[in-house]
């Protein structure tokens, strides 16, 4: 059997993807604690993946710009010369990196057309990622007790994000207890309202616990619209990493929010989570894993207010 030196990983996509690799990336680790590990993502992730202990090297062109960018990549791919390669992204452009190292491509764990260890499980999309990698990590030949029956994985092992010397989280202001507000995400229908968590804001004040509301810069308005409900709240969109997310997740009393990567890596870090899906998505699939609690409506315009408070004042560490 052909030794295995040098190994790539592919995951290129959200923060939500990522962390929920985590459990993945320390499998490949162990299976070859000799070998190279290179990690193929994209810049914004460059960071958290350097903190970690399975890579040897981080490289962020995994989506590359332009014919240009393209042609470089796979070059260098192919100077590389990698034994093996894990494809946990698994989509198109992953599928084209595959098609453009052949005639003679590594050996590649994935759904690539032709590779040589491939994930043929044909419901493979309607299953949670982390059981998903797992599964596929096991027809690799690298896993053999995975867990892949449903909800069988457990949540990410995010605590050496949380123990390094150099990740502060923001103060929040005073030293009641923390909820977290995650209002944002890619897809309006997927959104709770902003005013709606204004009024959760509001009740949760009212309780004894302070409020600090994260995400993109782009989506301070949110925060806004949730602090003209309840002034207090503090608006740190646009600035905090996903370090110092963490580790205001490892010590809020709750987090609320809606089906978005923030999610993933608050619940993650230990959170009580309230998790808020519509139908535009289905939590069993891609929904936050630890200690989360989901509440799930057709339309998050028709889950009131009371009935997420309710929900969130019955997870949440309670003021002493």
């Amino acid at each position: 059997m052909k030794e295995i030196r040098k190994v790539l990983v592919i995951q290129l996509g959200g923060i939500g993807e990522l962390v929920l690799a985590f459990p993945a990336f320390a499998r490949i680790r162990e299976a070859h604690p000799k070998a190279k590990i290179t990690l193929l993502t994209v810049q914004e992730f460059a960071s958290l993946a350097k903190s970690s202990a399975y890579f040897n090297e981080v490289e962020t062109d995994g989506r590359p710009a332009g014919p240009a960018a393209w042609l470089g990549l796979i070059a260098r791919l192919r100077r590389a010369k990698y034994d093996r390669v894990y494809d946990l992204q698994n989509d198109a452009g992953a599928t084209l990196i595959f098609e453009a190292l052949r005639p003679f491509p590594p050996e590649w764990s994935g759904t690539a057309p032709g590779c040589a260890l491939p994930h043929r499980n044909p419901e493979r999309r309607k299953m949670h990622p982390l059981e998903r990698h797992a599964e596929q990590l096991m027809e690799a030949g690298i896993w053999p007790d995975a867990p892949t029956r449903p909800l069988a994985a457990p949540p990410p092992d995010i605590s050496w994000i949380l123990s390094s010397a150099k990740t502060k989280a923001p103060a929040a202001g005073s030293q009641r207890p923390v909820v977290i507000l995650a209002p944002g995400g890619t897809r309006p229908e997927k959104r709770w309202p902003p005013e709606l968590y204004g009024g959760l804001a509001e009740r949760l004040q009212q309780a004894g616990f302070d409020i600090v509301v994260i995400g993109a810069l782009n989506e301070s308005p949110l925060a806004h619209a949730i602090q003209r409900k309840a002034s207090r709240t503090r608006d740190l969109t646009g600035r905090t990493d996903f370090a110092q997310v963490a580790t205001l997740g490892a010590r809020a009393a709750l987090a609320v929010g809606n089906d978005s990567g923030a999610m993933h890596l608050i619940a993650a870090a230990g959170a009580p989570t309230l998790a808020l899906f519509s139908a535009a998505s289905d939590p069993a699939i891609s929904g936050p894993r630890g200690h989360v609690t989901v509440l799930q409506s057709q339309d998050l315009k028709n889950l009131s207010v009371e009935t997420v408070a309710r929900a969130a004042l019955g997870l949440a560490q309670q003021p002493s």
